[in-house]
């Protein structure tokens, strides 16, 4: 309070004497009139006139405003003074404020300027106010100058103190740490204004907790101490953290927090058992798998670093148990491995050891984190049931066997120490379990009925011992009769082979492997021996035994020949193992085949005798191809010959065409193509159609006189010598190898050598008869009239005529 009041006295008299720097707060007005606030000198201003703008020498001004935070005194607090140049103390001129707080907070004498302020104030509340001041005139209210904004600053004092946040606070760090180990950094926060004095500079320190940790001043920050700090010893430390503003200082406000630090757990501790030797004790009736008993180790670590595994350390009588560790209690469950028998052995001693799971490399130098304890088992006696010599019990008899015949027995005893008398008895089930009977005092199993193999190969029946002296103990075993079969069937060959020999079979060469039946024996254990009859001597083939319920027949010589003999019976004799030993004959057909060199078969067919000895399937097919290829060949090449004699025959001078009819005087046009008809020339018989569908001519104008001599060629009116002599020709092209595929026929007419006109075509054409009337061939165009006249020339010069074959 001192320091504050101090403070106070000191803040009153700069203020008072004016050693504070003004406040410098431009401005402008709503007419858009500048000024600007200068210090004590005062302050130059711009005011509109009508003539245009005149400069004021000094404007007004006021001392800067602090106001301190915070005030207790009964008057209103003097915050500072408004004062212009134009007040010349005629108290013309009065002063106005406005802005925050004007008349509930701040206060101004409008005579003096004088303001004050009504309140305390709190700048941890609100740090500054903005006001604006205007100077008027007193009487007309006119503005001596423009409104002018200031600020009123809170001056701040310490009233606050430091402050933890967020404390409690809760931290950790592991056991056995060294010294100056971090554990955490606290941070205190003060409302006073850290920019004026040291009303915020925070100073920490420790109250309690001392001398395992301490903390930086300046940072907070938690160090431990102590090294090695054991939680084992202590776990929960609670350390009281100061935080004081003035830099520590006497008169600096301070604040607490409490920090609680839990030292972690680490593994610094081995397992130990709180005993050297257990004694456990288990009755021999006990189940394999079965709890004997439990041990502990115990680790003074917590959580992961206790966990304890255990082990029954290799020799002595630890075999017949087992260990197993129980992660929530961390103890060790002894555990029976195999049955327990008091009789045979009483008492079993084992050592066990416990280690922990999870070590720590850093303590390892201490020791070995394990240790051991000696288990001693006490067996106890238990009256048990009678115990079979045997698990089960197996017994074979003979069909048919007598009744009432001992076919085997079963032995119990009582192996407690008092060695009770034990009494037997067959359990029906079912009624077949009647065939056999039991004799309660020795266990001879006899029979009750004949037994039949055919009906019923197996018998299961359930045999009972009791004890005497306590007939609720029972223990039962299982015995199995086997009815064996009487050897009365002979063993038989599965099926009566048909197999074959190659022709090219060597000596020694197993051509088929065969096996053997019986009725009398089961599939297992029966046993078939094979063999040649005596009798019969075979030098064409033999039985070999292979040992293993099969057998080979073997040839003996080669050479064997189809032509010679096809097939071959082989004799087999099958004898079985029983007593007495039974046996029959087979008899194989061995066929003789053609084979290929490495023994797969050809043919066993007649036709293939007929083909050459030792031709394989294969070259016979290579013939036939070969055979086919040729053929083809010779096919082509017939053919081409005879396209090569066609294309001649064609090409030849011989065959001569009319397809091109030229002739020098110009044609008629369109009419030339219905007007000109080739055959016309060709033909006088054509000619005669066309006179008599044109209505030009008639049968009877046209005559067919024509003289045939051997060197003159043949003309239209010797019809048969024509016909004769086309039938002659036809048939030798027909009989001729030169002819082609297909006969034709072409004529061609000829104009005599004395035409004016000379020929139409090309080749010579067919000259008819001079006494033809071609006048109507003007008919047909004005082209045509100059061919009537060529045509109705000189009539006595005789036509020709020439066939020509292509």
């Amino acid at each position: 309070m001192i320091t504050r009041n101090g403070l106070l006295l000191v803040f009153w008299f700069l203020l008072d004497k004016g050693f504070l720097a003004p406040l410098h707060a431009p401005s402008q007005s709503m007419m858009g009139r500048e000024q600007h606030l200068r210090g004590v000198e005062g302050l130059g201003l711009r005011r509109h006139v009508a003539s245009g703008v005149q400069r004021v020498k000094r404007g007004w001004v006021w001392n800067q405003f602090f106001v301190l935070e915070e005030y207790m005194g009964s008057e209103p607090q003097y915050v500072g003074k408004l004062h212009t140049d134009l007040d010349r103390g005629d108290s013309d001129v009065k002063y106005t404020l406005s802005g925050e707080g004007v008349g509930t907070i701040f206060t101004i004498d409008q005579t003096t300027g004088d303001i004050h302020a009504l309140m305390g104030l709190d700048r941890e509340v609100k740090s500054y106010y903005t006001l604006r001041a205007q100077a008027v005139d007193m009487h007309t209210g006119r503005p001596l100058e423009p409104e002018s904004e200031f600020i009123i600053k809170i001056q701040d004092v310490n009233d606050n103190e430091p402050k933890f946040l967020d404390g409690p606070y809760t931290a950790s760090v592991p056991e056995m740490s060294p010294g100056g180990t971090f554990v955490m950094q606290v941070t205190a926060t003060d409302a006073d204004d850290p920019s004026y004095g040291n009303s915020a500079r925070i100073v920490y320190s420790i109250l309690h907790g001392q001398p395992y940790f301490s903390v930086d001043s300046k940072t907070g920050v938690i160090r431990t101490a102590l090294p090695n700090m054991d939680r084992e010893v202590k776990e929960l430390y609670q350390v009281l953290i100061q935080a004081k503003d003035m830099g520590g200082q006497l008169g600096g406000l301070a604040g607490t927090t409490t920090i609680n630090i839990t030292l972690s757990d680490v593994n610094d501790n081995p397992p130990r058992f709180s005993k050297s030797i257990f004694h456990l004790r288990v009755p021999e009736s006990s189940s394999v798998g079965s709890a004997v008993g439990k041990i502990r180790a115990h680790d003074l670590d917590s959580e992961k670093n206790a966990e304890v595994e255990y082990s029954i350390v290799p020799g002595d009588e630890g075999h017949m148990f087992n260990i197993t560790s129980n992660g929530h209690s961390q103890e060790g469950i002894i555990v029976l491995s195999e049955h327990l028998d008091y009789e045979t052995k009483r008492s079993y001693t084992f050592k066990v050891e416990a280690s922990n799971a999870h070590l720590d490399p850093r303590f390892l130098h201490r020791g070995p984190f394990k240790d051991t304890a000696t288990v001693k088992v006490n067996v106890l006696d238990v009256d048990e049931p009678p115990v079979f010599t045997k698990t089960s019990y197996t017994i074979d008899v003979y069909e048919d066997t007598p009744v009432s015949t001992i076919i085997g027995s079963v032995t119990a005893q009582d192996l407690d120490a008092s060695n009770s008398a034990v009494r037997y008895s067959i359990e029906w089930k079912r009624p077949v379990d009647g065939c056999f009977d039991i004799d309660t005092v020795e266990g001879t199993i006899s029979t009750n009925e004949m037994l039949d193999r055919e009906s019923n190969r197996q018998h299961n029946i359930s045999v009972v011992a009791i004890k005497v002296n306590n007939p609720i103990l029972s223990n039962k075993v299982t015995v199995t009769v086997n009815v064996l079969d009487v050897n009365e069937f002979p063993p038989e060959l599965t099926i009566l082979f048909d197999t074959f020999v190659c022709e090219n079979a060597i000596v020694g060469q197993v051509i088929q492997t065969i096996n053997a039946t019986d009725k009398d024996l089961p599939t297992v254990g029966q046993k078939f021996f094979f063999k040649s009859p005596r009798e019969i001597r075979n030098r064409n083939f033999t039985v070999r035994d292979f040992g293993n319920n099969t057998a080979g027949i073997v040839t003996k010589r080669v050479g064997f020949q189809r032509r010679v003999q096809e097939y071959y019976m082989v004799p087999v004799v099958v004898e079985d193992s029983g007593y007495p030993a039974q046996s029959s004959t087979g008899t194989l057909t061995v066929r003789v085949c053609a084979c290929e060199t490495d023994g797969s078969l050809l043919s066993c067919t007649a036709e293939a005798v007929f083909l050459p000895v030792g031709l394989s399937t294969g070259a016979v097919m290579s013939i036939l191809l070969c055979m086919v290829i040729l053929l083809v060949i010779v096919v082509l090449y017939v053919g081409l010959r005879r396209q090569k004699k066609r294309e001649t025959l064609m090409s030849s001078k011989e065959d001569i065409r009319d397809n091109v009819i030229h002739y020098d005087v110009e044609g008629g046009g369109e009419e030339d193509t219905h007007a000109f008809d080739m055959g016309t020339l060709r033909n006088t018989k054509a000619i005669k159609e066309n006179m008599l569908r044109r209505g030009t001519g008639s049968w009877s104008d046209v005559t067919t006189q024509t003289e045939i001599n051997g060197s003159t060629p043949t003309t239209e009116g010797s019809t048969d010598i024509i016909r004769d002599y086309i039938h002659q020709r036809l048939q030798e092209n027909h009989l001729g190898f030169s002819a082609p595929p297909y006969d034709s026929l072409a004529t061609y007419a000829y104009e005599g050598d004395g035409s004016v006109a000379e020929s139409l075509s090309s080749i010579e054409s067919w000259t008819v008869d001079g006494r033809e009337d071609f006048r109507y061939l003007g008919e047909w165009g004005p082209s045509f009239k100059s061919l009537a006249g060529i045509l109705d020339k000189d009539k006595a010069d005789p036509p020709t005529a020439e066939v020509e074959e292509s």
